[in-house]
């Protein structure tokens, strides 16, 4: 029997952005708007949602005056990612 596949990661947006992070532990806005090609407004939607269900941490403030907004997965969303990817698995045996 297949496990259903967490909905929350099954977004290809959201996917990408808990992948990266994955690899990399932490982000930032920018650098997720430059390798998900994906619009401000959307990429706020998703990191909103990920946050909410503690996926992801989300740490604004200022860098050189500027506004940045840090990104980082939590063991919540590293669990969530390795149980979606373990489902996935199930799938294509």
């Amino acid at each position: 029997m297949f496990k259903k596949l967490n909905p929350l990661l099954h977004s290809q947006l959201r996917l990408s952005i808990i992948s990266f992070l994955v690899t990399n532990g932490t982000t930032d806005f920018s650098e997720i708007k430059e390798i998900t090609k994906a619009t401000s407004g959307n990429i706020s939607v998703q990191l909103k949602k990920l946050s909410k269900a503690k996926y992801i941490t989300i740490k604004k403030g200022f860098l050189n005056n500027y506004q940045h907004t840090s990104i980082e997965i939590t063991k919540t969303g590293i669990d969530a990612f390795e149980e979606y990817v373990n489902a996935i698995k199930q799938y294509i045996k």
